[in-house]
């Protein structure tokens, strides 16, 4: 495979393409880059069949690194001009560790797999075992920083969504930077007491929010969701709720093939004050 600089190879293909990278602090330069291994069974390579994948190692002189993949919609191949609408996606506890296809699995990656005309830039960093979103925000800072220097993303369009872990990493991250996010989407997420939830949900007022949560959910109960929907109600926040009567735990399937949420997603800008 001809070595390409990172943005090239993550702009190629008929649909975008995701790229598969492993992001260290301070790193300016990609080491090396090889093709990742093939999918090993036929599943794998349907849902795959748009998607082509690059390794990217960043070296730096600090230790921390965070694997990542990365969506480029094909209109900005070669394009600096044109500014994308870009979404930060966090997967859940199954999908962590140190293999990035693993992100593949569930949420917005295989819808986007699916859809070649997706408009969006996304990023999908990989949570290492034996950890968890809150732990990872210099990481997800700097990585954050990285790639609005290095891609077409439209600071007032980054939007955060995520599923299970990653949606109370959505609800903590959007929390933590309510001025860099125009809209969050947590999916069967909440919030946790030592980290100041529910009142910390007040911090979110500002921010439009649109939580989802299925009502048979055995894994993470929808009460999670439901007491910080209430507490941002009752500081006078934006927020809607919608609760899937039957869903378990997989509310995020139904969530992320619906059109209206990428509209809703659309319909707002602002954040960006942290890039």
């Amino acid at each position: 495979m001809t070595r390409l600089p990172f943005f090239q190879a993550a702009s190629l293909g008929k649909s975008g393409l995701f790229g598969c990278g492993r992001f260290a602090h301070n790193a300016c330069m990609p080491e090396k880059q090889a093709p990742s291994p093939p999918p090993t069974d036929d599943t794998s390579k349907k849902r795959n069949h748009r998607l082509k994948t690059l390794r990217t190692e960043f070296q730096s002189s600090k230790a921390f690194s965070l694997n990542y993949l990365l969506y480029v919609p094909e209109r900005l191949q070669g394009s600096r001009d044109e500014k994308s609408p870009t979404i930060l996606f966090l997967h859940g506890l199954g999908e962590s560790g140190e293999d990035p296809s693993a992100v593949l699995r569930h949420g917005l990656p295989p819808y986007v797999a699916q859809h070649s005309d997706f408009p969006f830039i996304v990023i999908a960093p990989q949570c290492p075992w034996n950890t968890w979103w809150p732990e990872l925000t210099d990481g997800l800072d700097q990585l954050l920083l990285h790639c609005a220097a290095t891609f077409p993303i439209d600071h007032q369009r980054l939007y955060l969504t995520g599923l299970s872990m990653g949606g109370y990493g959505s609800w903590y991250l959007g929390a933590l930077w309510p001025e860099r996010f125009a809209a969050v989407a947590p999916i069967c997420g909440g919030g946790i007491v030592f980290h100041g939830f529910p009142k910390r949900v007040e911090r979110l007022k500002h921010t439009p929010v649109w939580a989802f949560h299925g009502a048979l959910d055995d894994r993470v109960p929808l009460s999670e969701s439901e007491r910080l929907v209430d507490a941002l109600r009752e500081c006078g926040g934006n927020v809607k709720f919608t609760v899937y009567p039957h869903a378990e735990h997989d509310s995020w399937t139904e969530t992320y093939s619906n059109p209206e949420l990428y509209a809703w997603f659309l319909s707002h800008r602002g954040g960006g004050a942290m890039l």
